[in-house]
């Protein structure tokens, strides 16, 4: 009888970036490329790295996105665990990318905030996110990205701090054995997903994990349908 051996596999922290404000007080629109957390946001990404320091967890490299909402999520995750790592940028691993909204007929705003992460199917992958990207667009330069990365043997643990529409891609394909896009998998602001990567496939181990909310008894709805509301309330467009 041949003795089974078990796999050897790598711990991968994906994060979702903390909370920030889509829109100033004024209710004119922060464009996405720039955005910055808000203080909400600051004390999410805070409260993850104080939750890395309490269980040991320590990391050999740290990937962003490389947009100001990713890269100030890691650093005061790392600082908070307690870490000083050089970080590492992947452009193609940015958010899917929205249109104007300007651009859109009213009939079809709806759709347009909530069609591409409605949920699975064939037809998902043709979905447009605000009339820019579609769902397909994303999936053929995120999972390239990552894979390529994750290729790399320079590391045994890693955080990855991207967003909400790029963890969804990552997440199905590895739940999923190959390409696919969930879009009801919700990611809260600084959520953490815990998945074990190997050679001969994923663990995924936990998903949406928000430390300042475990049981997220105050949510109700999605992300994309709290934007749609304000929006809707008259604040300008995206």
């Amino acid at each position: 009888m041949t003795r089974y051996q078990a796999p050897t596999r790598r711990r991968l922290y994906l994060m979702r970036h903390g909370s920030v404000d889509y829109f100033r007080a004024d209710g004119s629109p922060v464009p996405p490329d720039t955005v910055p957390l808000n203080a909400e946001g600051e004390q999410q990404a805070d409260a993850a790295g104080a939750l890395f320091a309490d269980s040991g967890v320590r990391f050999d490299r740290v990937l962003v996105s490389g947009l100001p909402r990713t890269v100030q999520t890691a650093q005061r995750v790392l600082a908070a665990a307690g870490q000083q790592l050089v970080l590492d940028t992947e452009p193609e691993l940015q958010e899917i990318r929205g249109g104007r909204l300007a651009d859109i007929a009213p009939e079809q705003v709806a759709q347009a905030f909530l069609g591409a992460f409605g949920g699975a199917g064939a037809g998902a992958e043709h979905e447009r996110f605000l009339g820019g990207e579609s769902v397909a667009e994303l999936l053929d330069r995120a999972l390239p990205a990552f894979e390529r990365w994750r290729a790399r043997a320079d590391w045994q643990c890693a955080l990855v701090v991207l967003h909400g529409g790029v963890n969804r891609a990552l997440l199905s394909n590895l739940l999923a054995g190959g390409r696919a896009f969930f879009g009801a998998l919700e990611q809260q602001p600084a959520c953490i997903n815990v998945i074990d990567l190997g050679d001969d496939h994923a663990v995924v181990r936990a998903i949406n994990l928000a430390p300042t909310q475990w049981l997220q008894a105050r949510e109700q709805r999605t992300t994309m349908e709290k934007l749609l509301a304000l929006y809707q309330r008259g604040i300008a467009p995206l």
